[in-house]
């Protein structure tokens, strides 16, 4: 049984349990991850989003294919074993091809979620939920458009699923996930809070993906759809954090009783404390995903690092010093589409947001050539001496303190790792069995 339909049935059968999913490619975020769950009785979910991976390369340079040999190759590199990793694509569907004919972009979606499901992902969330060219223009967007899509989409997967096996007969079946209220991908560029999806929203959502889904003759696909996107009230934003409420979400988890074979997967859970996540998961919202959490704690490690290298080097003229936070700035700025929706105002707050944000655009940055060739020269400047443990204790504190236990090697990819692990910590705690 795919082990996230296992998981599902699991949890409706009363046991507290859940799983956090990894949205990333950047391989200290999936070394700490694996670093992380290596000693725990734990699956380890990462996912791919549309954008970071397609059949075109998306931003990463990765198709489907590529992206789970990298992960293996990773999980190969740390003894992490691969029958407890699950891959998930995230955000399937025509999300990047939203400003082109909209029939182009279903037929690019096709294809997409057709190399994800025959590269061995097994984990799809279908996302249909935005509107393309033309649809708002000719008033025929809703859940029933959103449906359809997610139909003809999942029949795609479908017989992609039936190659596969023919190929390999051990292919796990894929499981779905599917919702029309789904968060926009990165964090909300409003500044007002999230609405909670409500209980009547919820049944006509279900109900029309479950009606659409019959009417393309996909009733035995429908038993794979074991997660629904919702919104719990949870989000962030550039400088802004909306913790969860349980009381405000009472009645959506409630709802959720009435379907034995669903649980929530809840989207931007980034930030929130390990009390909150702990407590969305014991109220139905069993899959978290996390992302740019993970990627700001690596550029907290990094600009630590930085400080660190200026500190050590800056009065030696025989150093050439790597200049990673500069050099980072001026990509973005050489080059704004990953961040201008996202960071408005004034521009001594924007400059501010590039570096520090929420929202962490600069991780769309850091594949680009510029940036990954400083941060080697970042990594081989600090990795030619011993550190000074005063410079460690006063830009990466906590890992100071591990390092003077015993726990901790001062060496540049263990603190890097470590602090991104920081972050991590607060979803293993929240998705543990009782």
């Amino acid at each position: 049984m795919n082990p996230i339909k296992n998981m599902v049935n699991r949890y409706k059968s009363g046991e507290i349990q859940g799983v956090f999913s990894v949205c990333c490619s950047n391989n200290y975020v999936i070394e700490a991850a694996m670093t992380k769950l290596l000693n725990e009785d734990m699956l380890l979910v990462i996912e791919a989003t549309a954008n970071q991976v397609d059949q075109f390369g998306g931003y990463t340079g990765m198709t489907p294919k590529d992206y789970v040999n990298y992960i293996y190759k990773l999980a190969d590199k740390l003894s992490f074993p691969k029958e407890r990793i699950v891959l998930g694509g995230d955000h399937l569907g025509p999300l990047t091809w939203r400003n082109i004919d909209s029939r182009m972009a279903m037929d690019n979606a096709k294809e997409l979620i057709k190399e994800y499901v025959l590269a061995g992902f097994t984990k799809i969330h279908i996302d249909t939920s935005m509107p393309l060219l033309g649809d708002i223009e000719g008033n025929i967007f809703g859940d029933d458009l959103i449906a359809y899509r997610a139909a003809e989409l999942c029949k795609i997967s479908e017989e992609a699923y039936l190659k596969l096996k023919k190929l390999n007969p051990d292919a796990i079946h894929p499981i779905y996930i599917i919702g029309s209220e789904v968060p926009i991908p990165g964090g909300a560029q409003e500044e007002e809070g999230p609405t909670i999806t409500s209980k009547e929203d919820l049944k006509s959502t279900i109900k029309a993906f479950e009606d659409t889904f019959k009417a393309f003759g996909l009733e035995e696909a429908f038993k794979y759809v074991v997660g629904i996107v919702v919104q719990p009230g949870v989000e962030f934003g550039s400088g802004d954090i909306w913790e969860y409420n349980r009381d405000k979400a009472k009645e959506l988890s409630k709802s959720l009783k009435g379907y034995s074979n669903l649980v929530f997967e809840a989207h931007s859970t980034d930030y929130q404390t390990a009390e909150t996540l702990r407590e969305m998961v014991e109220d139905g919202f069993a899959i978290l995903k996390v992302g740019p959490a993970l990627t700001y704690g690596f550029r907290e490690a990094v600009f630590s690092l930085n400080h660190i290298e200026n500190e050590l080097f800056k009065d030696r003229k025989d150093m050439e010093l790597s200049k990673f936070i500069e050099v980072l700035d001026n990509s973005m700025k050489k080059d704004p589409k990953d961040w201008i929706n996202h960071y408005i105002g004034e521009e001594s707050k924007v400059n501010l947001e590039r570096k520090y944000s929420l929202s962490d655009r600069a991780r769309y940055y850091m594949p680009k050539e510029e940036v990954n060739l400083a941060l080697e020269k970042l990594i081989k400047n600090l990795s030619d001496i011993e550190i000074p443990i005063t410079l460690i204790s006063q830009f990466m504190h906590e890992q100071y303190k591990k390092i003077r236990n015993g726990k901790l090697s001062p060496t540049v990819e263990e603190l890097i790792k470590d602090r991104i692990g920081e972050y991590i910590d607060d979803y293993i705690l929240a998705v543990r069995c009782n």
